[in-house]
């Protein structure tokens, strides 16, 4: 294969995955930029917020993680997820004394007179539901973020990617146009000696 070709196939090759790699981009940009959006907005309208950071409802040492928030409306992923393992679940801890909402509805199913007991049963599920509902939010907002991080790869893959197409291209006008690459043994030319039954045979090439 001439070399001239091979540098015009690789360029174009190399064109072909830059674009892809920037529309990739692209429309990791979109997803980045619809999720936190997404996320930021259905938050803000639950209007939670966190306590003071000198506030004693987060003075304990579980609370802990809660006092870098301290005050804030909770609006993303992050904050979501320290609120629902960092202060719903240490409350809910509290409230049914260790158990899950699994083994509190079970015992609460065995004695149905018991009041306190269904009442923590009620409380319990309130929380967990609003807990998940915020570590999905808290997902969310993970996946975008990865896809803001993928969309900055993707353009700096494709912006070296272009680089290396040019520098092909360049290459290519620049390169003997009978130089070859990747070729194999040296042709075979005819060799103008007739055989016996006058047929011509071929020779390798430079023979006298």
């Amino acid at each position: 294969m001439r070399r001239i070709t091979f540098d015009i196939l690789m360029a174009t090759a190399g064109l072909f995955l830059a674009v892809t790699l920037i529309a990739a981009g692209g429309l990791l940009t979109w997803a980045h930029s619809y999720i936190g959006n997404e996320v930021h907005s259905q938050l803000a309208a639950q209007q939670i917020f966190f306590p003071p950071a000198n506030s004693k409802a987060v003075a304990a040492p579980e609370f802990a993680a809660m006092r870098q928030y301290g005050g804030q409306q909770l609006t993303t992923g992050a904050q979501a997820e320290v609120y629902a393992d960092h202060f719903i679940a240490n409350h809910l801890k509290e409230i049914g004394g260790g158990k899950t909402y699994a083994q509190l509805s079970a015992l609460s199913i065995a004695q149905p007179d018991n009041a306190k007991l269904t009442a923590q049963v009620a409380t319990v599920f309130k929380g967990e539901t609003l807990r998940g509902l915020l570590l999905n939010a808290y997902a969310f907002g993970t996946m975008g973020m990865i896809a803001g991080i993928a969309a900055v790869a993707a353009f700096i893959a494709a912006f070296f990617m272009l680089v290396l197409s040019g520098l092909g291209l360049l290459h290519a006008r620049r390169v003997t146009p009978g130089a070859e690459i990747l070729s194999g043994r040296p042709g075979r030319t005819a060799d103008p000696r007739p055989a016996a039954d006058g047929l011509v045979v071929a020779a390798p090439a430079g023979d006298a």
